[in-house]
């Protein structure tokens, strides 16, 4: 339908400009319901999760998005824009693997370059799916961990997620496993540090390498790979509004 400007050997992706055009055809019915056509064809609750990012003209960024879908266990295709054209990231949470046709180095090149285009519930299956007809390719599956501590450590959002701002304090959990994720020494040494006491975000900020966006990075990244224990009634949260109270 479209013409190829892909290199030869790369996988066939649409142009950004062609998508838009067809997200374009969907503004109507849109703008009848007062939902984006960018989240239009979610199920209530995860249209409704993901609203909260969409409102006064803002975008939800690929973190918020992925972030959303895991937490309702949403199978869902993300349309992401890289350069000049559109990649569609699948996105399995119960099975805890993404189906992409760019491998995930290629993808997060520049994460803080990807854009949300349009986010709909998956037609892809699951590898061991009984609908064998829709699974996809068995190399363009990869674990769904590695891309969200990729995301939360180098992406676009630099401000806690709503589930974990707010005045709290922070530690890890006893049975969290980094596995094969990247991790600095600096990190290494804030996440054993949290293993052994709780600490706020500010308090984070002032520990050796870290700062306030390095700490809010962390305490995302670790919420997303369910390593993160959150406290509001700690006697030392009371009081740390001014600081985190909204994430900023």
């Amino acid at each position: 339908m479209f013409e190829s400007t892909i290199p030869f050997g790369e996988p066939e992706l649409m142009r950004a400009s062609a998508y838009r055009l067809y997200l374009k055809e969907l503004e109507a019915d849109a703008a009848e319901s007062g939902v984006s056509t960018r989240i239009s064809s979610l199920s209530p609750s995860l249209r409704a999760d993901l609203y909260r990012f969409e409102q006064d003209g803002a975008t939800s960024e690929v973190l918020e998005v992925v972030a959303a879908c895991v937490r309702h266990a949403k199978r869902v295709t993300i349309h992401l824009q890289r350069g000049e054209h559109v990649v569609p990231l699948t996105v399995f949470p119960e099975e805890r693997l993404v189906h992409c046709p760019l491998p995930m180095s290629q993808l997060l090149d520049e994460p803080t370059a990807l854009q949300v285009m349009h986010v709909e519930p998956a037609m892809l299956r699951p590898p061991g799916n009984e609908e064998s007809g829709l699974v996809g390719e068995s190399r363009m599956h990869a674990p769904l961990a590695p891309l969200l501590w990729e995301l939360a450590m180098r992406g676009a959002r630099t401000e806690l997620l709503p589930e974990i701002a707010g005045p709290a304090v922070y530690r890890v959990t006893p049975g969290l496993e980094l596995g094969a994720i990247p991790a600095s020494s600096t990190t290494m040494a804030a996440i054993y540090r949290l293993r052994r006491e709780s600490a706020t975000l500010r308090e984070i900020s002032d520990w050796a390498g870290m700062d306030r966006e390095r700490a809010v990075r962390l305490l995302n990244a670790l919420y997303l790979q369910a390593g993160l224990m959150v406290s509001r009634s700690h006697p030392t949260a009371i009081g740390e509004s001014w600081f985190g109270g909204l994430g900023r």
